[in-house]
């Protein structure tokens, strides 16, 4: 079987799978009442969403996970793709990078089932603490970073600087740990932070998952691509059920859980740096949300924007929520563009 099948097959499944739930997931969820709560504080319209069901990344979460599964096992028992660059079978840290981006999206996603839970036992937009969903990212993050110094992946290459090896020395070791754990965390939340109108966070997600792809290509790695391809699936599917106006909301259950695909995917290509421009719309949410929080500290009371993370922003200023997810793919496009670039000239392909 050749690398293309075995995408298109992960594409398909995760969209049909995804897209098929959402006819028994969403009555599932109105009939439980999980339904969502706005906060005063958000824009006024925002009420009229009030009660619309909540944890719908459930959807392209099972959806995701089982492209992947099945891409992967048919393309290894095929024997893979013999005339191209990628290997035989997955095997080796590569396997490894593809299990372990599943098992990180996974507990990340299981921190924000935690939350979204609680939330709406609670009926009221608090779930867990500050502290207790810090911690769970933490943990999900450490096991993460573990598994990848214990199958050696620890080598980045970086464009225009070459190759480092972090199992040089202790110290390196420790820039490894520290450096994993910042970008891990900060792209999980990053990704939530972008998930706050109808259709904004899936959209995004997807110019991400289609630049994951064609860098499986350049770097000759099945399985980036298959898991890439499985994302996107899983979002376009998604879309379907959540475009403006959307039947249902992912939940942090969902955010969390592409957040952690996202900083996985990151990591497989042995170059988590450029996950800022890849995501550059992510980096934008979380650096306005920032700044809008300093600014107010440090002026008393005095914002910079509107209302941050920057999505609300542009809404207040009367932009409709569709344009808002059109205008910022287009942009985190643009970013993902000189990504490729990055990579292409950069001498970090083998």
């Amino acid at each position: 079987m050749s690398s293309t099948v075995a995408i298109i097959i992960s594409a398909v499944i995760a969209f049909g799978v995804t897209a098929g739930l959402g006819f028994v997931i969403i009555p599932w969820l109105r009939k439980l009442k999980f339904g969502q709560t706005i906060l005063d504080i958000g824009p006024s319209w925002h009420k009229s969403k009030q009660g619309t069901p909540n944890m719908g990344g459930i959807m392209f979460a099972i959806g995701i996970i089982v492209a992947v599964i099945i891409a992967v096992l048919t393309f290894s028992l095929s024997g893979g793709n013999l005339e191209s660059s990628y290997s035989e079978v997955l095997k080796g840290r590569d396997l490894v990078l593809v299990i372990a981006s599943l098992c990180l999206a996974l507990g990340c996603g299981i921190v924000g089932f935690m939350d979204d839970y609680i939330k709406i036992k609670m009926k009221r937009n608090e779930g867990l603490s500050a502290k207790q969903k810090t911690a769970g990212q933490l943990l999900v993050t450490l096991g993460y970073v573990l598994t990848l110094w214990l199958s050696h992946n620890t080598v980045w290459k970086i464009p225009f600087i070459g190759t480092v090896n972090f199992e040089k020395n202790i110290l390196t070791a420790v820039i490894f740990w520290a450096i994993s754990v910042f970008i891990i965390y900060g792209t999980v939340n990053s990704v939530n932070l972008t998930d706050g109108i109808d259709g904004l966070c899936s959209s995004v997600t997807a110019t991400v998952a289609i630049t994951f792809i064609i860098l499986s290509y350049m770097y000759g790695f099945a399985g980036l691509g298959i898991v890439a391809a499985a994302l996107l699936g899983g979002v376009c599917g998604f879309l379907c059920w959540n475009w403006n106006p959307a039947k249902t909301f992912m939940g942090d259950t969902g955010s969390l859980f592409l957040g952690g695909m996202v900083a996985a995917l990151g990591f497989a290509i042995k170059c988590p740096l450029l996950l800022l421009p890849i995501g550059i719309v992510y980096v934008c949410e979380t650096m306005s949300d920032i700044i809008q929080i300093g600014y107010f500290k440090l002026t008393h009371g005095k914002r910079i924007f509107k209302m941050a993370p920057i999505h609300h922003h542009f809404e207040m200023c009367g932009w409709k929520e569709k344009k808002i997810c059109v205008v910022f793919s287009f942009v985190n496009l643009i970013g993902c563009a000189l990504a490729v670039i990055l990579v292409y000239f950069g001498n970090v392909l083998e």
